[in-house]
């Protein structure tokens, strides 16, 4: 079945979701799913609304007819299609256990999106894309070259349409620009349970705190390293007599978890942005 997502926000008041739906009952959609929430502290709103795609509109005319009715109402919104997969990208270093993860779920079809390429600033994991057969373009980094270097990423990523870029365990930072081009479309996932621990060897920081709980952060990347809006965490607890080395074993799959889960929010069209949070809508809806 074809679907039709979309998100909606926009400051709270009575009649919302009385006149959202009517939008649609009146062109004849077949409401799948909805879901709602209302962010009392701040008079916000947020909607997913699940629609049937059963050829009522074509989708440029329905984007027409809601963008006017959007503004009339005072809504902000984006839409995604079902028979539209996402296309993302990986970008890697040398940890392979993130992208392996999501490379499998692809052939799997747990993951709905399409992986068209892996870019790595190191040559170690060429392996693994010719396992997956994908392109690895191998595109290294010094201080000298990072211009360069991302001028040559932005370009991969417009040749292959990509919507959606995953730092799986890239160990860079990307500039400010990059960023900001790319906002709301690069998911990172930090090996530590944000904001405690950031920085180099979180698990070693970890173990000399003799924490109780380890754990592992999904964000979206913005300018500022390690802020962006957390879309996924996850938690495990850790004995006394846990070594470094397990804590890092144990993190590598609390890593993998949360980064499939915030991909699969992303690519199934769940996640709005609030400022600096996250509403993330339920799965399987």
């Amino acid at each position: 079945m074809s679907a039709i997502v979309f998100l909606i926000q926009c400051p709270d008041r009575k009649g919302l979701v009385a006149g959202i739906t009517g939008f649609f009952a009146e062109r004849e959609f077949n409401i799948l799913h909805c879901q709602q929430y209302t962010d009392v502290e701040n008079g916000q709103y947020f909607m997913r609304i699940r629609l049937e795609d059963e050829g009522q509109l074509p989708h440029q005319q329905l984007e027409q007819q809601f963008n006017a009715f959007a503004e009339n109402m005072n809504l902000t919104w984006s839409v995604r299609y079902s028979d539209k997969p996402y296309r993302v990208a990986l970008m890697v270093t040398r940890a392979s256990h993130c992208a392996y993860d999501l490379l499998l779920r692809e052939l799997e079809g747990e993951l709905k999106c399409d992986i068209p390429l892996i870019i790595g600033n190191h040559a170690d994991l060429e392996y693994m894309a010719t396992q997956f057969d994908k392109p690895f373009y191998h595109l290294p980094i010094t201080k000298d070259t990072k211009a360069e270097q991302e001028a040559a990423i932005k370009k991969l990523l417009a040749e292959f349409d990509i919507d959606l870029v995953v730092m799986a365990r890239y160990m860079q930072i990307l500039s400010e620009p990059f960023i900001e081009e790319f906002s709301g479309r690069v998911i990172n996932i930090h090996h530590g349970f944000l904001p405690a621990f950031q920085g180099a060897k979180p698990y070693h920081q970890a173990y000399e705190r003799g924490v109780k709980i380890i754990g592992a952060t999904a964000h979206y990347a913005t300018a500022e390293l390690d802020e962006g809006p957390i879309i996924e965490q996850d938690v495990e607890r850790v004995m006394h007599d846990n070594s470094p080395d397990d804590l890092v074993m144990i993190g590598k799959d609390i890593e993998r978890r949360v980064l499939t889960r915030a991909v699969r929010a992303h690519i199934e069209h769940r996640i709005i942005m609030s400022g600096r949070r996250t509403i993330v809508f339920s799965e399987g809806a």
